[in-house]
């Protein structure tokens, strides 16, 4: 009679049980999930080029000029880790041709320098050891090789990719940029030279070879396949920005491209987010003439809102000085964006509320959005795809700050949503918006004080769901 009632009881509580959330059809990956949880990553821009005072070196500089005094590749990271960075990506090789670390394939390295120090494994080895993550650019265009436009080339550029990955691992991510072809050095030829960067790279079977190293690495390229380009470099990502585009519907001669790859498509076929890069100086590489130029604190904060407010993830540029180091200006503006970053979001309101809001059961209730834990999530019932939640104080709070966030798992869901504050006894809308994402933060015109915000998700590609709800 126990084991008949037991077997009841349990069949009861599994009628009882909520039903998961279903997934949408495009979804991250992990890698690509651990890729929006960096929210912040550095470039770094170093080369040849800091000690021409040029962008674009032609690929004719002599090795003789990279000669940094006090390199501190260990210091570069260090500096980054405190300021908030979960990654590096460095320039191993710009267009110029010179090359960061020894490799054996060409003399237009470090190795032929006056320092002759491995640049690349000075910053794989300080990663590891600040545990950040290590990710390489290696341009396709090579202005300095013979061979560059011929079939000798590409087997170059793949036996230099076999040398980094080899040698340097492991590297979560891979950047290319669209810079294909035009005049150069090229061996003493100085001519302009052409090519089809859609075929000349053979860009699928490139990849291949990287996978080989690493099967989960990200690509950056304009379109992807692992993130894209966010269609500028000014630091700002569509005020709606899909996670999802459709990677046929790029580059296919249409206006509007930058528009597209900004702000993403709704119904995009693959997931491969924007990554917002930007510079802190007006040039990706070091030059003196911009000392006075760096962007403020208040300025990266303003980017910060901008990218990682908007589900992006930030890439900063942050160009070692002729020195080797991380300019002063460079790394006071650092760490001010640090401190404004930690104080503005050091107080979570909406920890001391009441929270409340219709759930489609225990597991997925309104409070799981302020439980400090990011893999629980509010939840509506299949079908509703419009919802609201109530946060309510017994004491006044101060509000300038709304900061969202979607389990991206089960896809990018949220198409608009509004929020409002109690103020005179009756709602008041204080914000409003498209997507959501990974993370969206509202800054308000002005802040507001009330005892009570609501949040409403007013329409949702399938049920809603949230993993987080913070004000500020």
């Amino acid at each position: 009679m126990n084991r008949i009632a037991a077997l009841l009881i349990f069949l009861l509580l599994m009628s009882c049980a909520t039903e998961p959330v279903r997934p949408l059809k495009v979804v991250p990956d992990a890698a690509q999930m651990a890729w929006h949880q960096m929210e912040m990553n550095a470039f770094v821009h170093f080369s040849i080029n800091t000690f021409t005072d040029k962008e674009w070196g032609y690929g004719d500089e002599s090795t003789s000029l990279f000669a940094p005094d006090s390199l501190d590749p260990d210091g570069w990271v260090k500096l980054f880790q405190e300021t908030g960075f979960k990654s590096v990506i460095l320039t191993a090789k710009h267009h110029d041709g010179f090359c960061l670390w020894p490799s054996r394939f060409t003399e237009h390295s470090v190795k032929n320098s006056p320092v002759k120090t491995d640049v690349v494994k000075g910053v794989s080895d300080a990663c590891k050891k600040y545990g950040m993550n290590f990710g390489i650019y290696l341009s396709p265009w090579d202005r300095n090789h013979a061979a560059y436009g011929t079939p000798d080339y590409l087997r170059y550029y793949r036996d230099q990719l076999n040398e980094l990955f080899s040698n340097y691992g492991p590297v979560f991510e891979m950047w290319f940029d669209g810079a294909n072809g035009g005049d150069g050095y090229y061996g003493g030829a100085r001519e302009m030279r052409r090519i089809n960067g859609a075929s000349y790279y053979d860009w699928p079977g490139t990849m291949e070879i990287v996978r080989s190293f690493n099967s989960s690495i990200i690509f950056f390229s304009d379109a992807g396949p692992g993130v894209r380009w966010v269609g500028n470099e000014r630091g700002v990502a569509g005020e709606t920005n899909w996670n999802t585009i459709s990677p046929d519907t790029l580059f296919a001669g249409k206006a509007g491209i930058e528009q597209l790859l900004n702000s993403g498509h709704e119904d995009g076929t693959q997931w491969i987010p924007a990554e917002t890069d930007v510079s802190i100086r007006p040039g990706w590489f070091y030059h003196a003439s911009q000392d006075s130029l760096v962007k403020t604190p208040e300025q990266l904060f303003q980017i910060y809102l901008t990218s990682v407010g908007r589900g992006s993830t930030l890439l900063l540029n942050i160009p070692p000085d002729k020195h080797g180091r991380i300019h002063p200006a460079d790394e006071a503006s650092l760490r001010g964006f640090k401190e404004i970053v930690d104080r503005t979001f050091s107080v979570d309101h909406a920890a001391n509320a009441v929270i409340t809001g219709k759930n489609r059961g225990r597991d997925y209730d309104a409070a799981k959005v302020n439980d400090n834990n990011f893999n629980t999530y509010w939840a509506t019932n299949d079908g509703e795809t419009s919802s609201f939640i109530d946060l309510k104080w017994k004491e006044p709070v101060t509000v300038e700050y709304i900061m969202m966030q979607e389990p991206l798992w089960l896809g990018q869901r949220v198409k608009s949503f509004r929020v409002e504050a109690e103020v005179n006894g009756a709602l008041k809308e204080i914000g409003s918006g498209t997507t959501i994402g990974y993370k969206r933060i509202i800054k308000l015109p002005s802040p507001v004080t009330t005892n009570s915000v609501r949040l409403s998700i007013t329409d949702s590609k399938e049920c809603v769901a949230l993993s987080s709800f913070s004000v500020f």
